[in-house]
């Protein structure tokens, strides 16, 4: 579905290289993780990949087409969410009038459940919402459009802690069958239910490019207390419950959940390969 080759990408006046040689190839049909810390390019990234910026050298193709070209039939397939926008002052119906026609597969059956899974109304003025609620009427509108590629960034900032649960309802009961979507963000529990993959970005290289599957097929996620810790543990942390730790799987363990934020930690500090 996107294919990256050989990417550099710096910001007008800048001196900057933000990617230099970035490589990356991406299926569909699969919820993508982007994770990083700051300043290492994730919203650039999904940028780049909706043709909102042009790369200085190499290429980023979707479904075929050259992203930066936005080609209509790579926008009709294409939707992102950024972190910040200004939704415009009308209503939900004015705006999806004006806009549905653009999706093929646009879905107002898809907005209303969407909208009722947020436990929002669906005759709201844009402009009247909060954060969290405008957050919720793009994400929902995002959904219904039925697109093959969408891209969130940061879509939890804003939501209450009910409302983050919500998301992963939404996100997990909407989705078109054949769609993909990439989520990038800091907020690496509100998501981590959600992943079949998991991307962890460091300038121009990805230090973790895995399937949650061949995750949890090779390590163990867990708490021990102090005199439960062997040569089988990769990587801890100390925490209220013990150490959290990640180890070796061994044959005959059970399979365990991923716990985001600690494999982030042992990756990027490069205790974890």
């Amino acid at each position: 579905m996107i294919q990256v080759n050989d990417l550099t990408f710096s910001y007008p006046g800048s001196k900057h290289k933000v990617f230099e040689g970035l490589n990356l190839q991406l299926e569909r049909n699969c919820i993508y993780g982007l994770l990083g810390k700051n300043g290492m390019g994730k919203s650039t990234l999904l940028y780049l990949i909706s043709g909102l910026l042009r790369p200085k050298k190499g290429s980023v193709m979707v479904d075929g087409y050259t992203a930066s070209s936005r080609y209509p039939e790579m926008l009709q397939e294409t939707y992102i969410v950024p972190e910040e926008y200004n939704l415009p002052d009308m209503s939900l119906e004015s705006y999806t009038e004006i806009h549905e026609n653009f999706y093929p597969r646009f879905s107002r059956e898809t907005l209303r459940k969407c909208l009722g899974d947020f436990e929002m109304p669906t005759d709201v003025k844009m402009k009247q919402l909060s954060m969290g609620q405008k957050k919720k009427v793009y994400m929902s509108f995002a959904l219904a459009t039925g697109c093959h590629l969408l891209l969130m960034d940061e879509p939890t900032n804003g939501l209450d802690i009910p409302s983050k649960a919500l998301f992963r309802k939404v996100v997990a009961g909407n989705m078109a069958d054949d769609s993909s979507l990439i989520i990038s963000t800091h907020q690496v529990h509100d998501i981590e239910q959600l992943l079949d993959h998991i991307l962890i970005l460091d300038h121009s290289q990805f230090l973790l490019n895995a399937s949650t599957e061949q995750v949890t097929q090779e390590y163990a996620f867990g708490f021990r207390q102090p005199d439960g810790m062997d040569g089988s543990v990769l990587y801890s942390e100390p925490s209220i419950q013990g150490n959290a730790v990640i180890s070796q799987r061994q044959k005959g363990d059970a399979e365990t959940t991923i716990n985001l934020e600690l494999l982030f930690n042992a990756v990027t500090s490069g205790k974890l390969k």
